[in-house]
């Protein structure tokens, strides 16, 4: 590395490596090779923090004590559908240089995309409630404080986290996968310690099965909080400007990464999820189903698996919190600029996202209930992200020979279609049309 190089800060480092690896230099060798692996890597670890959020959480943790393993498969294949639109959502970026606020933005009707921001704005102040509060109440637990104070406590820290996005791209990359990490390991380690059923578990993951009243409910919930509008958006915004790709043979080398590093960053997540609902199926599911808090979940596990337990519960709660927080910022600053040209400060961005959690925690709402229904809310505003990435990357106008073949775009449809369908049996059991199932 030359004295000039070392002088530049980390992202612009990180970019002029990355374009060298686009060029070729080195590529035969298996050091270089990995080296360039672990550079392309970034997006998809910062996406999928949205994948293992405080919503997670509350779902999974009512999944797995209410049904025990039977909704495990609604969580594998929530991952999948989350794997193809990621990819989709990345593709976009790569190969048009824009986000997929700006791309609708330029290519559908006015009144369309201001239904859109509209439709988003909500649904990134859902995502930012649940985050936020999650975050909340992990800091509350762990210092013995009210939930007021430890929202302001995590309002703080996820300001301080985003001011370090000022320094460019990959400090904040390395701080939110550092932040999964955690996330993570808490998870293998709460495996380690609970009575897991794995034959149970397997059946429950592979077989598709709704057991008993209000299954199908907290299957949308479970939806809504693995596959989230904000990360479509968001995955769109990080790769579009982040590596130089000058023509389109540098354009499939970054596609070939990205889709590698989907695949790897969602199945971490999806392991995250199915490990969050296998846990409280076997902490819970006999004898305590009706647990339903997560500060209720907290404090039993001292007496049901021990402190320790209990401790890495907490500490992957306040982890998952605090970075899902920080990208919820981040995706809805970009979705209002990408949308309609206008920005705020982060500051501002931070505060008025905060005011919801604020108000809620003011009326007494009890802050998993509204971790719940912000799922919900999401699985009804996922299919606008969903549908407008499915039509912009089947445009060869928009992607050229990127643009997706007839079978992509039939696999994204029907994703799409079991997204609305679940949403519609959703709505008509809201308005008491249907019987819950």
């Amino acid at each position: 590395m030359t004295t000039a190089q070392m002088q530049l800060g980390m992202s612009e480092r990180t970019t002029l490596a990355l374009g060298t690896a686009l060029a070729g230099h080195g590529a035969g060798r298996p050091f270089a090779r990995w080296r360039a692996a672990l550079l392309f890597a970034g997006p998809a670890v910062v996406a999928s923090i949205a994948y293992v959020d405080p919503g997670n959480f509350a779902t999974n943790l009512q999944a797995g004590a209410r049904y025990g393993y039977s909704l495990l498969w609604v969580v594998l294949a929530a991952n999948v559908i989350a794997m193809l639109f990621q990819a989709l959502s990345a593709k976009l970026g790569i190969v048009t240089n824009r986000n997929l606020a700006e791309i609708s933005r330029a290519h559908f009707p006015a009144p369309v995309v201001y239904a859109m921001w509209g439709v988003s704005e909500i649904a990134a102040m859902a995502t930012d409630l649940a985050e936020f509060l999650g975050g909340a109440i992990g800091l509350s637990l762990l210092l013995h404080v009210s939930l007021i104070i430890g929202m302001a406590m995590t309002g703080a820290v996820t300001y301080a986290i985003l001011a370090a996005g000022k320094q460019g791209f990959r400090p904040l990359e390395l701080i939110i996968g550092a932040l999964i990490g955690t996330v993570a390991l808490a998870y293998v380690v709460e495996l380690l310690l609970v009575d897991v059923n794995w034959s149970e578990a397997a059946y429950g993951a592979l077989v598709p099965q709704l057991q008993g009243p209000g299954a199908l409910s907290l299957a949308a919930g479970v939806i809504g909080a693995t596959v989230m509008p904000h990360a479509i958006y968001l995955h769109s915004g990080l790769t579009q400007h982040r590596a130089p790709a000058r023509n389109d043979a540098a354009r499939q080398t970054l596609l070939r990464f990205s889709n590698r590093e989907v695949i790897a960053a969602l199945s971490v997540a999806g392991l995250v999820n199915m490990a969050m609902v296998i846990m409280a199926s076997g902490a819970f599911h006999a004898g305590h189903a009706d647990i339903a808090e997560i500060e209720t979940a907290y404090r039993s596990l001292t007496p049901l698996l021990g402190a320790g337990a209990a401790a890495v519960f907490l500490v992957a709660l306040l982890a998952s919190g605090i970075s899902s927080s920080v990208v919820g910022t981040m995706a809805g600053q970009m979705v209002m600029q990408g949308f309609v040209g206008f920005h705020i400060p982060v500051g501002v961005r931070r505060l008025l996202t905060m005011a919801p959690a604020f108000v809620i925690a003011a009326l007494g709402v009890r802050a998993t209930d509204a971790l719940l229904y912000s799922q919900v809310a999401l699985s009804f505003a996922l299919p606008v992200p969903m549908i407008a990435l499915v039509i912009v990357t089947s445009r060869r106008d928009i992607m050229g020979r990127f643009a997706n073949s007839r079978r992509m775009t039939a696999i994204a449809t029907a994703a799409t279609i079991v997204i609305l369908a679940v949403n519609v049996v959703l709505l008509l059991q809201s308005f008491g049309l249907m019987a819950q199932v």
